[in-house]
C-alpha cells in the first residue's frame, strides 16, 4: 500500500477510570461494544486490521464496498465494527462472524450486516496525521465523512462533560458500555494507553454452584467459581464466572469449599447438563461446560458444589442472560439465601433505541448522529 505508513499498526489504547476527567481540553465519545478496527485504504485495496494486528476482511466482506464508497482514496481510519439489532448493539452476532466457513460468513453478512463507526483519522493522502492534535484530526475526519455511505458512520463526540455524563447514563440501553475521554491536544500514540475509559459497573448476589480447578491441576488451587442466578420459574442459570483471586486465596478455597462438594451432584440443578445441552439451548438456559467453537480444546470440566453459598460480584453489564466479561469477586454474603439470587435483582436500563440516541437509522447500522461540539 502507498500510504505514509504501512500496516499493521498497534492501535492507541486506554486505561480505566472511575469517573470522567474534570477540566477543559477533553473530547468525549461513546464507548462502542464491538471489534476495534483500523481501516487502511489505497485505491481499490482496503484492509481491515484487528486490535491484535490481524486482517479481518474475510469476516466482514459486506463492509468493503461501503468503505470504498465513503473513505478517501488513500487514508487510514480508526474505529469499531459493530452489528446493530432491534435491541441495540449485538456483540454475540459479531462473535458468530469469526467462523472458518466462508459460506457461513456470507450468510450472516446478508442476515445482519455490520457497520463501521469511525472516530479517528491517522493518514490522508501523503499526510501522516499521527502527530497532529486530536482536535485537528477530528475536524479532518468530519470533513471526509460528510455524506457518509450506509454502514459507515462518524462516532458522536462532544467537549461538554455534562453531555458525556448524560450519554453514560442513557447509552447503555442501546448496548454501549461507557464513555471514552481523549485529550484534544494529544497526538495518536500507537500502542500506548493514552485514552481514558469509564465503564458501567454494578454488583449482584450470585449462587456459587461449582468451580473449575486451576490450570496447575486438580486438587491444587481453585481456578474460577461458577455463578448462577434463578429465573422466575426457579431455574438456576449459569451466568458467568469469577476468577480474579490470589494464589493464597485459591489454595484457601480448596479447603473452604470442600464440605460443599460432598453429595453435591445429588439433586444439583446442573447435573444433567451434558445430556440435555441441546434441550437447554432451545430453552435459552446457559449451563457450565458446554463446548463451542470459541472454547474448543480448553478443559471445561467442572466440580459441582451444593448451591448453598452466595457471593457478591461486580460486573460491567449483561450480554443477554450472562455477564459480558468475567465478574469480580467482592465478598461472601452469608446473610443471603441462594433462592433470593434472582435476575430481578439486576438494575434494568431502559433499552433506548439507537435512533433515539443517534438519530434516524435503519437496521443495517446506526446513524452518525451529532457531530463535534454537540
Amino acid at each position: 500500500m502507498r500510504l505514509p505508513f504501512a500496516p499493521p499498526l498497534q492501535p492507541m489504547l486506554s486505561s480505566a477510570a472511575d469517573a470522567l476527567p474534570e477540566g477543559d481540553g477533553w473530547q468525549f465519545e461513546p464507548k462502542w461494544d464491538g471489534f476495534r478496527t483500523l481501516v487502511f485504504r489505497d485505491g481499490d485495496e482496503i484492509m481491515l486490521q484487528s486490535r491484535d494486528e490481524k486482517p479481518m476482511n474475510r469476516y466482514f466482506p459486506e463492509l468493503v464496498a461501503p468503505l470504498a464508497a465513503t473513505l478517501p482514496q488513500r487514508c487510514v481510519a480508526d474505529g469499531e465494527i459493530v452489528i446493530v439489532s432491534p435491541g441495540g448493539l449485538d456483540f454475540e452476532a459479531l462473535l458468530l462472524r469469526i467462523h472458518p466457513a466462508a459460506s457461513r460468513v456470507k450468510l450472516l453478512a446478508a442476515q445482519m450486516p455490520a457497520s463501521f463507526v469511525a472516530w479517528d483519522l491517522l493518514a490522508l493522502g501523503d499526510e501522516d496525521l499521527r502527530e497532529v492534535p486530536l482536535a485537528v484530526r477530528r475536524e479532518r475526519l468530519e470533513q471526509v465523512l460528510e455524506g457518509a455511505a450506509r454502514s459507515v458512520h462518524l462516532s458522536p463526540a462532544t467537549r461538554d462533560r455534562a453531555v458525556a455524563e448524560d450519554w453514560f447514563r442513557r447509552f447503555e440501553g442501546a448496548g454501549l458500555d461507557g464513555v471514552m475521554a481523549k485529550r484534544l491536544d494529544a497526538p495518536y500514540r500507537a500502542g500506548e494507553r493514552t485514552m481514558i475509559k469509564v465503564k458501567h459497573t454494578r454488583t449482584a448476589d450470585c449462587v456459587v454452584a461449582g468451580f473449575r480447578w486451576h490450570k496447575n491441576g486438580a486438587g491444587t488451587m481453585v481456578g474460577s467459581l461458577l455463578l448462577g442466578l434463578y429465573d422466575d420459574e426457579g431455574t438456576l442459570h449459569h451466568v458467568g464466572v469469577t476468577a480474579a483471586f490470589t494464589n493464597a486465596v485459591r489454595k484457601q478455597l480448596v479447603a473452604e469449599l470442600g464440605p460443599l462438594r460432598e453429595h453435591a451432584l445429588e439433586g444439583h440443578p446442573w447435573r444433567g447438563w451434558a445430556e440435555v445441552q441441546s434441550d437447554a439451548n432451545e430453552k435459552g438456559q446457559r449451563l457450565p461446560g458446554a463446548t463451542s467453537r470459541w472454547n474448543r480444546g480448553k478443559d471445561l470440566s467442572w466440580e459441582p458444589l451444593r448451591p448453598e453459598r452466595v457471593c457478591e460480584v461486580a460486573f460491567e453489564h449483561m450480554q443477554g442472560t450472562r455477564f459480558r466479561h468475567a465478574a469480580q469477586f467482592v465478598r461472601w454474603r452469608p446473610d443471603k439465601r441462594p433462592q433470593d439470587c434472582r435476575y430481578d435483582q439486576l438494575e434494568v436500563t431502559p433499552a433506548y433505541e439507537l435512533d433515539r440516541v443517534f438519530g434516524a437509522r435503519d437496521t443495517r447500522g446506526p446513524d452518525p448522529g451529532p457531530r463535534q461540539g454537540s
